[in-house]
């Protein structure tokens, strides 16, 4: 059976040169990095190679990049450690409506703990507004947190804008850049970020390794007592053969990305443009052209999401609803919510996010079989014979709003 992964955003494939790099460290090059033996310096060594790769491809300096396991890890380590790290300077932290759940419950977290959070909304298209950012800052502002880009729905924010409105008033800044880095160029002096997060696993290197950058004066309490590694502020063994992998993917999604980019953009645009031409009554979420290059969020009206999944993966196709954090919750997505997405369509709602290994004929692919089994759930759904009889659409509960155009897919900023 032919096999289309449009998963992307949850994981890519490993780059064959990527799992090249790692084997040595699976096998004979297995010292403990802080080991005071060959052995060890082996280790020790591939791990400084890393550090140098992945500051590369972020324009930081390699002495300012902390491993972690993961990017929550690391999104952890950002905002509580920097919260903690400035509690005697105020408890006021400004983030997102839209951010990743590692970073709204670490929010979320330091409410409980005597901290006060302010979220600023998105709109309908997602996104923040650095003047909304600039409005929220008090006295007692000690970090902004926002995200590079929206995973769920694509939308890049204008980081630059949003972080001088932080930075002229003397606040810490966070960006969450696990969807852009390796994707889109990303720089930590022009963002004008003081920490942020990014990993591997969305550009082709393996899971286990995420790094955090953080600029030097900054400061940071460590959420991981133990042992020395990475300069005392991620205590833990480090997963070599993870950041070597990780390192390796840095290096080679700074010299493709400009290939990459290019052709990956040309078969989301063709998904985005065809797709509603076959299919009636579906909407683009996020906004058309500022967006993740191999980012496709659509809201298929009538139908839920889970039947759309589960008749795709019968043909091969792999896609998801948006966060994989969040895929199992069953219910409409915090960011769809936020960006005032009707509840009754966003249950529908279904994300294609490509990569450097997917083909034109994947796209036509999607394009011929998505269609019917669009059509087939609607001829079951009761909502849909609803419409089809009286040209009126069902309430669906608290949140329906028929009034709204559905019109994302045909504006723009």
């Amino acid at each position: 059976m032919r096999q289309v992964y449009l998963d992307n955003q949850s994981n890519t494939p490993v780059d064959e040169r990527v799992y090249n790099e790692m084997l040595p460290f699976l096998r004979e090059n297995y010292g403990n990095a802080q080991s005071m033996h060959s052995f060890g310096f082996v280790s020790k060594d591939a791990l400084e190679k890393a550090r140098l790769q992945v500051s590369g491809l972020i324009g930081s300096k390699p002495e300012e990049i902390y491993f972690t396991s993961c990017a929550s890890e690391a999104n952890n380590l950002a905002v509580k450690g920097a919260a903690e790290a400035l509690k005697n300077k105020g408890k006021h932290i400004i983030v997102s409506s839209i951010e990743h759940f590692s970073v709204l419950n670490c929010a979320k977290r330091l409410s409980q703990n005597g901290f006060e959070v302010t979220y600023i909304p998105a709109d309908r298209y997602g996104i923040i507004s650095a003047e909304d950012v600039e409005k929220a800052i008090r006295q007692d502002t000690i970090l902004v947190s926002i995200q590079h880009a929206n995973t769920e729905i694509g939308t890049v924010q204008q980081i630059e804008e949003i972080s001088k409105a932080a930075k002229k008033k003397g606040i810490l800044f966070h960006t969450d850049a696990v969807s852009t880095a390796g994707i889109i160029p990303v720089d930590v002096n022009k963002l004008g970020a003081d920490l942020l997060t990014l990993s591997g696993q969305q550009f082709y290197g393996p899971k286990g390794a995420a790094a955090l950058y953080i600029k030097k004066g900054t400061k940071v309490v460590p959420q991981i007592d133990g042992g020395v590694q990475e300069g005392g502020r991620r205590a833990g063994t480090e997963n070599v053969p993870a950041i070597v992998g990780f390192g390796k993917a840095c290096e080679l999604a700074k010299a493709e990305m400009q290939d990459n980019y290019g052709k990956i953009i040309k078969l989301r645009d063709k998904l985005i443009d065809e797709l509603p031409k076959k299919i009636e009554h579906i909407y683009l979420n996020g906004h058309r052209t500022n967006r993740l290059p191999g980012n496709v969020n659509f809201s298929v009206e009538f139908i839920e999401g889970e039947g759309m999944f589960l008749l795709l993966d019968q043909k091969g196709i792999y896609v998801s609803s948006g966060s994989a954090c969040a895929s199992k919750a069953l219910k409409m997505s915090h960011v769809l919510t936020a960006i005032g997405c009707d509840a009754a369509v966003g249950q529908g709602s279904i994300l294609m996010s490509l990569s450097k290994y997917n083909g034109d004929e994947d796209v036509e692919f999607v394009l011929k079989e998505f269609p019917p089994i669009v059509q087939k759930l609607r001829e079951m759904s009761p909502l849909y014979s609803y419409f089809k009889k009286t040209g009126k659409r069902q309430e669906a509960g608290p949140g329906t709003d028929y009034e709204h155009a559905h019109e994302h897919g045909n504006e723009e900023n």
